[in-house]
């Protein structure tokens, strides 16, 4: 049967309107992609709770390779923010491949370098200090966990600052045992310093430890840096008499995160973790000023800690 001109449109227009409708359906089930919720730096406090003004400033940075990092411009950041001390970890680098760039800056004449006996290009760590120290040594004193080159302690005249580079558990947890080994004796260590003088501690500890710091806890419980055994290793060193100095001031900031994976758009999209601390000795607690994410600094999937502290 023929259809007439009118009766066509008509069908034309439900078949529009059916259109409209599956595509508002279709858009009520897509989910608008989730702004990031970023985390904002606080200004800087530069007083203590008894009233003292900070008068040490500290930082510390996963760089996640030292050449790189110095060819991403990483100690333009480090001249702005102008630390009495830098701890670096993650630097992958040899004393003979040390770039020049910073091994001949004149704003940090004591440099000292940890590097692993093993495997050329894996961990290591660094410390450059503007004063001389009282005392530098390498390692905690146990030759299995010495021969990577994770620690570096040097002493001043009122305190121990350590900085560390732990072992990560690995993918597929492979080295979990390992790890849970090196918590045990790097806690000894931490605490028979303590005894003497206090202590600050800096670096990649390479563990969240609560579900407040890392965005996605539900899904990371067999992960490396959030088992439970990763977990109540960094718990039992706070049980040791040692504070989360980021905790101790933002006991419920959520969003701070100090590492993100260079994959997925991760940093963007503030996906992260917070692996890097400054632990302080409980009796530095009166001293504490202020524990900074520098989260803005590029240059390695981590990002810069900052402590102001009185000392």
């Amino acid at each position: 049967m023929k259809r007439g001109k009118k009766a066509a449109e008509a069908t034309v227009e439900e078949d529009n309107d059916a259109a409209t409708e599956t595509s508002a359906k279709k858009a009520k089930k897509t989910k608008e992609p989730e702004a990031p919720i970023l985390y904002e730096d606080p200004p800087d406090k530069m007083s203590s709770k008894d009233g003292r003004a900070a008068n040490m400033k500290i930082s510390s940075w996963n760089v996640d390779g030292l050449r790189a990092w110095v060819k991403k411009n990483g100690l333009d950041w480090v001249r702005e923010e102008d630390p009495d001390v830098l701890c670096l970890q993650e630097t992958k680098c040899s004393e003979k491949n040390l770039p020049a760039e910073i091994t001949s800056m004149p704003e940090y004449p004591y440099k000292y370098w940890c590097v692993s006996d093993e495997k050329e290009g894996y961990s290591g760590v660094a410390m450059l200090c503007k004063t001389e120290p009282v005392k530098v040594t390498y390692g905690i004193g146990k030759e299995e966990h010495d021969k990577e080159g994770r620690v570096i302690t040097a002493e001043f005249p009122t305190f121990y600052l350590v900085t560390a580079y732990v072992p990560n558990a690995s993918r597929g947890l492979v080295r979990l045992d390992y790890r849970k080994t090196w918590d045990v004796d790097f806690r000894s260590y931490l605490s028979e310093l303590d005894m003497q003088k206090p202590l600050v501690l800096c670096g990649d500890l390479n563990v969240a430890h609560q579900e407040i710091d890392l965005k996605n806890p539900k899904g990371n419980k067999k992960s490396a840096g959030f088992t439970p055994e990763e977990r109540e290793g960094f718990g039992q060193l706070l049980e040791a008499g040692f504070v989360d100095s980021f905790r101790e001031l933002y006991p419920e900031q959520a969003n701070a995160y100090t590492f993100w994976t260079y994959m997925m758009n991760s940093r963007a999209k503030n996906v992260g973790w917070r692996l890097d601390y400054f632990v302080l000795s409980s009796s530095l607690v009166p001293a504490l000023c202020d524990s900074k994410i520098r989260n803005k600094a590029m240059g390695s999937d981590h990002c810069p800690i900052t402590l102001h502290i009185a000392v």
